[in-house]
């Protein structure tokens, strides 16, 4: 149960809806308990009719009718105050777990981005939607049938020991049994729950990644190896809920077994205390038997709801275990920073730490706002990781990256992110339409700026050529769009947030020459007073920036203008020359 401390804050919040369920429960049990009482009475009153106590029909048949009267009231003021409860507690547990699943929502999105190299998109879905649910279960049914549970047998069993008290003990004599039964069922569920969360966690991922990648799938012929990985996967999963279904299949008839137990209990011994006149009156056995039956349900909760708390710790487990990560980028200035975009690598080196991989040696530039600087480089050379620690994406090894002369980490984060404008080498789009995909950067963007923007990514004229234009919703991923459709969308989405600083990482190399000139020409008026970085193989996307750096294994082996470098025999003049031949075939 210590897991399940974590939500102790969300019923401190919902104390008063929770207490005035308390409240309605008490209210609906006591007159839940009235109507065994009124069928006791008109047990009675037929009893004493036959054993001539009573010998005007009309007298008893009046009686009859008043109890049947207040049977019906009572059930039905019970019914009303047991509605009234189901309502307030599902409600509290709905409103808990639309808070707990924005906490962990809020907790994924400050997370670094090591957070997300290490754990799969499956199991952060599995631990916000499905063990979420399992804890709602926890907050909302199980804490209602126990309050109901110990309020009726407070109740009734109080009433119980007040007109029968040796039957009463008799009466209730199994329920240690089921107690200590429960126990060591409870053991065995929170075990097999555990690895059935696991085993959907992996169902979860397995399926995720098999749908975001069903083009390669398909392409390579691959779906039976897919079904067949899938089938195995389904099958260990289906093992282990068979092994948890077992151990919680023996909670009913356990109950079942106890309650009849009760029941024969409560006809022998009150039969014999009946006729030896220890109890006088024949309408209490009939109470007692009515009050084991208004105990069956409760009683067989218990191992429900026991159940429910086992499968609830076991996903508050794994979704604390998400929770106590710490985001290793922390934004730990208060006060705003502007930036103008003045940028300065001193000695930086950046090794990842879910690979070991040593991305870059000692590099050291300085770029001034309003400057462009291009990085060349192979596959590899740490081109993309000099951009990701401009955001601060990461934080440096070694060394230190400063901006408008001070430390990145004495920035505010907020401040220096809003400053970005930023188009990734694997360009994202969100399932929505193009227009809202372009106003991701700049959400209150006139339609306008909307347009000015596709145009000056030279996506505009197709946009304009779909059925619904700019109302176009796109697929997962973007997938409608073509890669250099979507990496156009993405240079849009960066412009129209007009920012200080502008990264490109390699993001027209799915575009042709001459829609490429065209982008570059317009990103040049645009990018005037703004810091510019273009990563890039192309020496046509590089040659007019005023300032080009070259990467090898994460150094910088030449840097200088495009005519400078040029005059230099190394990698920029072989690239050129190399691209140059190419065109020219």
């Amino acid at each position: 149960m210590r897991a399940l401390r974590h939500l102790n804050k969300y019923f401190l919040k919902y104390k008063y809806r929770l207490l005035v369920g308390l409240i309605i429960t008490i209210i609906a049990r006591i007159f839940a308990i009235a109507v065994p009482k009124f069928v006791g009475d008109s047990v009675d009153v037929v009893e004493q009719y036959l054993n001539k106590e009573i010998v005007d029909f009309s007298e008893v048949e009046s009686g009859l009718i008043n109890n049947i009267l207040l049977i019906l009231g009572s059930a039905l003021i019970a019914a009303f105050f047991t509605f009234l409860m189901r309502q307030t507690f599902i409600v509290v547990s709905r409103f808990i777990e639309f808070d707990l699943k924005n906490e962990v929502f809020r907790h994924y999105q400050i997370l670094s981005l090591n957070f997300y190299k290490k754990n799969r998109t499956g199991d952060l879905m599995n631990r916000i939607s499905e063990d979420v649910s399992k804890v709602r279960m926890y907050v909302g049914p199980a804490i209602m049938y126990s309050v109901n549970t110990i309020t009726l047998f407070v109740v009734v069993i109080g009433y119980m020991i007040s007109i029968a008290p040796e039957l009463t003990l008799y009466t209730v004599a199994p329920l240690p049994i089921l107690s200590v039964s429960i126990y060591k069922l409870s053991v065995a569920i929170h075990k097999r729950s555990t690895i059935v969360q696991q085993f959907l966690s992996k169902l979860t991922t397995f399926t995720q990644e098999s749908f975001s990648g069903i083009s390669v799938i398909k392409a390579y012929g691959i779906e039976p190896q897919t079904l067949e990985n899938f089938t195995e996967l389904s099958n260990k999963s289906k093992e282990k809920n068979i092994d948890l279904v077992k151990v919680q299949a023996l909670f009913f008839p356990l109950m079942v077994l106890l309650i009849g137990i009760s029941n024969i209990t409560v006809i022998y011994i009150g039969g014999k205390q009946y006729i030896d006149g220890t109890i006088q009156d024949l309408g209490v056995i009939v109470e007692f038997i009515i009050f084991v039956n208004m105990l069956t349900w409760p009683v067989a909760t218990v191992g429900w709801v026991t159940s429910i708390i086992q499968q609830a710790e076991a996903s508050q487990v794994r979704i604390n275990e998400f929770l106590r990560q710490e985001p290793e980028i922390t934004n730990t200035v208060a006060d705003q920073t502007p930036i103008t975009g003045n940028i300065k690598f001193d000695n930086v080196s950046f090794i990842y730490d879910d690979t070991d991989i040593t991305a870059l040696k000692k590099v050291s530039f300085e770029i001034n706002s309003g400057q462009t600087i291009a990085i060349i480089g192979k596959t590899g050379s740490g081109k993309s990781t000099i951009l990701d620690l401009i955001g601060r994406l990461y934080d440096v090894s070694e060394g230190e990256i400063r901006i408008d002369d001070k430390p990145v980490k004495k920035l505010n984060l907020i401040n220096l992110r809003e400053s970005i404008g930023y188009v990734p080498q694997d360009a994202f789009l969100f399932s929505d339409s193009i227009r809202n995909n372009i106003k991701f950067g700049k959400i209150d963007a006139a339609e306008a700026e909307v347009l000015e923007a596709a145009k000056n990514a030279a996506v505009h004229d197709n946009i304009e050529g779909f059925n619904k234009g700019y109302d176009t919703v796109l697929g997962e991923r973007g997938i409608t769009l073509s890669g250099g459709q979507k990496q156009r969308v993405s240079i849009a989405r960066a412009i129209i947030k007009d920012p200080a600083i502008l990264l490109f990482d390699d993001c027209l190399s799915a575009v042709d020459t001459e829609t490429e000139e065209e982008i570059l020409n317009n990103l040049h008026k645009i990018s005037k007073n703004k810091t510019t970085f273009i990563v890039s193989h192309r020496v046509s996307t590089a040659r007019n920036a005023d300032k080009i750096i070259v990467l090898d294994e994460g150094e910088i082996i030449q840097q200088g203008t495009h005519n400078q470098l040029l005059d230099i025999d190394g990698y920029y003049k072989e690239l050129y020359l190399k691209q140059l031949s190419e065109k020219e075939i």
